[in-house]
């Protein structure tokens, strides 16, 4: 009897499979889902593992693994405890800056990390493109979501579930990142040969085991862990040309094959807050992109240009909120990426460098914190003393009452946006005497290293 039902509950199996990976799980699902938080519910049924492996994930937590750092002990790392030079922090934030997070209500300090129940696996899952976070509601979907058909049509990430936050970054499409933004939903193979070319979506290349994503983030690149490459793929000696196959020892794929950024939307790449609160207007730039914003200030924006150039073991060092900063420095790095000429470790990477100017502390010497948005915040009040005040004590820090604006930069690591072969950087793109790329005694050489006779 076994033997005969076997075979149709096979079949049966194979219909319930299919369906899941298409996306079909009507079957499972029923409505009314009066709450984002009954869909989780309904999720961890089935899926009662899933919620306990997200709780562990850098996407849930904002920060890394904890790690050993030589001058700070043990540390964990990531958006909780860093600053940036785009909207600064998420402390005294939170209901703004966390309309990106997996999660539902993280709207203050007493957020509960430890409960699955407010997990949103829809917006990694859902497949009907029409869930939508409340842009100020603490990861809150709108109330125009239909619950019951987004949980239904759930199935394996694409490229849009992961571009609503990561295409995002910095408060608009193409803001933050060079090489991530809307147009590799529909890239062409010159734009971007996995995403256009072999129509790869995001989780080709970032893989993932028990919900970790993998991939490098704040933390996992100031400890030189889950930082991946090409070469996971691809050979290390991909090349026909032995003479380009020596150069993968110390060139990043990434170096030669992504030759501009900011090619398929232009990208901010200076950013003023010392002009926010003027009642000015300086238009647009040539293609169309705001110069000024009051709750924001001055901008500049780029398309189509070249990368900064680093060397990179993988690490790299970061500005904690609370640091001493040094006035007298013309410009603080809130990161640097980490790696020399004779770090055998380290490859000369693409970056973009992203300036700007922001505030500190006159006294105290350190980066000051922002509330921006909300009750009070400057977005409101355009009062700089009172914003101060209270992002300062939203992370147990004292504003002194004075403060001034200083430049700052930081580097994002470019790894999307690949091209086809023919159109990588050939030779004399780097060898030119007078017109390579390259800097090379920023990179730590006396000349280029081919006049040297330097391999």
């Amino acid at each position: 009897m076994i033997t005969k039902l076997f075979p149709m509950i096979m079949i049966f199996l194979f219909v319930i499979l299919c369906n899941v990976a298409a996306g079909d799980h009507s079957e499972f699902i029923e409505g009314p889902l009066e709450t984002p938080q009954k869909v989780t519910e309904t999720c961890l049924v089935c899926h009662e593992e899933s919620g306990n492996e997200v709780l562990q994930t850098r996407h849930w937590n904002w920060l890394g693994e904890e790690f050993e750092m030589e001058e700070r002990g043990r540390v964990r790392m990531g958006k909780q405890n860093i600053i940036n030079n785009f909207c600064i922090a998420i402390s005294s934030n939170y209901p703004r800056c966390t309309s990106c997070h997996v999660g539902f209500g993280w709207k203050d300090d007493e957020f509960d990390f430890s409960n699955p129940g407010n997990i949103d696996c829809l917006v990694c899952h859902e497949q009907t493109g029409t869930y939508m976070k409340v842009p100020t509601a603490a990861g809150m979907p709108a109330d125009s979501v239909d619950l019951v058909a987004v949980a239904q049509s759930v199935a394996l990430p694409t490229s849009a579930n992961c571009g609503a936050c990561h295409f995002e970054g910095g408060g608009g499409n193409a803001v933050k990142h060079g090489d991530l933004d809307k147009s590799l939903l529909d890239a062409s193979e010159e734009l971007d040969v996995h995403m256009g070319g072999l129509d790869f979506d995001c989780i080709e290349c970032h893989q993932t085991t028990n919900h970790k994503i993998s991939g490098a983030s704040h933390g996992s690149i100031a400890q030189g862990v889950n930082h991946f490459s090409c070469e996971q793929c691809h050979e290390s000696e991909p090349h026909g040309i032995t003479r380009l196959n020596k150069h993968t020892s110390r060139i990043a794929c990434e170096t030669c094959h992504i030759p501009t950024i900011g090619r398929g939307s232009a990208t901010k790449v200076w950013w003023d807050w010392a002009l926010a609160g003027k009642d000015t207007s300086l238009g647009t730039d040539e293609l169309g992109n705001p110069l000024y914003n009051k709750k924001k200030g001055e901008f500049k924006w780029d398309a189509d240009f070249i990368p900064e150039y680093r060397w990179f073991n993988g690490r790299a060092e970061y500005y904690f909120i609370g640091d001493k900063i040094d006035p007298g420095n013309e410009i603080v790095a809130l990161n640097q990426p980490l790696g020399s000429e004779n770090d055998t470790d380290a490859k000369i990477y693409p970056f973009k460098k992203m300036r700007g100017k922001q505030m500190y502390d006159t006294q105290t010497k350190m980066m000051l914190i922002p509330k921006l948005f909300g009750e009070n915040g400057f977005w409101q009040t355009f009062d700089w003393d009172s914003a101060f005040t209270e992002g300062m004590k939203s992370v147990d820090l004292e504003y002194s009452g004075s403060y001034d604006f200083i430049e700052t930069e930081f580097y994002i690591p470019v790894n999307h946006t690949v091209v086809p072969k023919s159109k990588s950087l050939k030779c004399m793109n780097c060898h030119h005497k007078t017109e390579g790329r390259l800097n090379w005694k920023e990179l730590g050489y006396a000349d280029d290293p081919m006049r040297l006779r330097m391999r």
